[in-house]
């Protein structure tokens, strides 16, 4: 069960804030051998791999349409109109992000402006396992639709058979992907990076993934092939105050202790009563998890804290930098403005994270790890990149011509200078 922590001294927040390390002794040298794999043996490498690690022998590595056709009759209608609320409340949230910038007379004569353009070529790791996460295709999938890619891929792994979970097919489909390949692991980060025979390479890679896939990520973006964040295991931070209520706080800490044991969750509170209750009820809620045992080993890498204020927690919380924030408080919107840090938030006690997770339209794939003092989740953003524009009229450069000048001439970078004397000498000619 969790750690209680009480009386807990500022200058030992540090130590609390830290993550549970895993032991990945030979983890750098592995990733790099499976990348070097896959770029000299492209899909040879992939299906030897697939072989080794999913004990499946493929002769195809792409979904054919008739895969996706017996998927999408397996998928329920329940399930197939759930993913269809989500679907739109998803697409309404990305699509606000859609910004149109003014262009801006800086001078007389000099206009500059931004334009957003989208990332032509994407690629999606979607993680399957024990828990395929189609949702995150509508994650990815959508703000990449929107942001207009114009070629996004899928790359997923498939089980012994050689089948992919069909609510992965179905949800790739409905959202208009059909570039899906059954490749997971580290060596789907190496394909979509380098290309292979089947998979086509792209320019930015996007998904979550376990330590291996993480690692993949990191090494292919020393490479120059983009990545949305560093990722790591998935975490919550609940602040709770005396109007939090102990069995929401219970269930929310146990959404993310199920994702796996190196999940870590925390729970923050200047009321006693409501940690002890809050405790009492993840003890009785755990019970009837299917995947306890796996809640159960996150939970001995977490904490229940008690501070003097919900101050000092929203003050704890923001040296912790949460993938996911909870502020279980009637009064949580007063609190809203003081975060800092974190990759989402969610306010008050009917705000759970699962909706966040799901269908509440904001995005789930977010920065972990601490990463969230420095990094955004991924938004329509993450799929296009930002062109500067200037344009210069000769009454532009006449305003600003002899600043540039005197600037050129005192870092010493003279034909800088000449590029705007030879211009103003024109005009003075004319």
């Amino acid at each position: 069960m969790m750690d209680v922590i009480q009386n807990v001294k500022k200058e030992d927040w540090s130590v609390l804030t830290k993550r549970p390390t895993m032991d990945n002794g030979t983890l750098d040298d592995t990733v790099r051998s499976i990348l070097s794999a896959v770029k000299r043996k492209k899909d040879a490498a992939l299906k030897e791999f697939a072989l080794q690690f999913d004990q499946v022998r493929l002769e195809s590595l792409a979904v054919t349409p008739d895969e996706v056709k017996t998927a999408i009759s397996l998928v329920s209608d329940e399930l197939k109109e759930a993913i269809n609320v989500a679907r739109e409340n998803i697409e309404t949230f990305h699509s606000s992000q859609r910004i149109a910038e003014a262009m801006v007379e800086t001078s007389s004569g000099v206009t500059c402006w931004r334009r957003s353009v989208a990332i032509e070529k994407v690629g999606l790791y979607i993680p399957g396992g024990s828990a395929p996460l189609f949702s995150t295709i509508l994650m990815l999938g959508i703000p990449a639709k929107i942001a207009g890619c114009e070629e996004v891929i899928l790359c997923t792994p498939c089980n012994a058979q050689g089948a992919i979970n069909p609510a992965v097919l179905y949800t790739a489909h409905l959202i208009g992907i059909d570039k899906i390949y059954k490749v997971g692991g580290a060596q789907a980060i190496g394909a979509m990076a380098y290309g292979t025979e089947t998979i086509p390479q792209v320019y930015k890679i996007l998904g979550p993934g376990n330590q291996y896939v993480t690692k993949a990520k990191e090494l292919v973006q020393l490479a120059g092939i983009a990545i949305d964040m560093p990722a790591g295991p998935s975490e919550v931070l609940v602040i709770a105050d005396e109007t939090g209520n102990p069995s929401f706080i219970a269930a929310d800490l146990l959404s993310q202790a199920e994702h796996g044991p190196d999940s870590q969750v925390m729970v923050l509170s200047d009321n006693e009563t409501v940690l002890n209750r809050t405790l009492q009820a993840l003890e009785k809620q755990l019970d009837d998890l299917p995947r306890k045992e796996v809640a159960r080993q996150a939970l001995k890498n977490s904490k229940a804290v008690l501070l003097s204020s919900i101050n000092e927690c929203v003050e704890f919380s923001n040296q912790y930098a949460p993938e996911h924030l909870i502020i279980a408080s009637k009064r949580a919107r007063s609190l809203a403005d003081n975060i800092k840090n974190a990759g989402s938030v969610f306010l008050g006690n009917y705000s759970c994270e699962s909706a966040g997770d799901y269908a509440s339209g904001t995005n789930h794939t977010l920065p972990t790890n601490g990463f969230a003092r420095n990094y955004s989740g991924v938004s329509l953003d993450s799929f296009v990149k930002k062109i500067t524009f200037q344009e210069v009229s000769q009454q532009g450069i006449k305003t600003i011509g002899k600043a540039i000048e005197i600037m050129a001439e005192a870092e010493q970078l003279i034909a800088h200078k000449n590029a705007v004397t030879i211009r103003l000498k024109e005009i003075e000619d004319v």
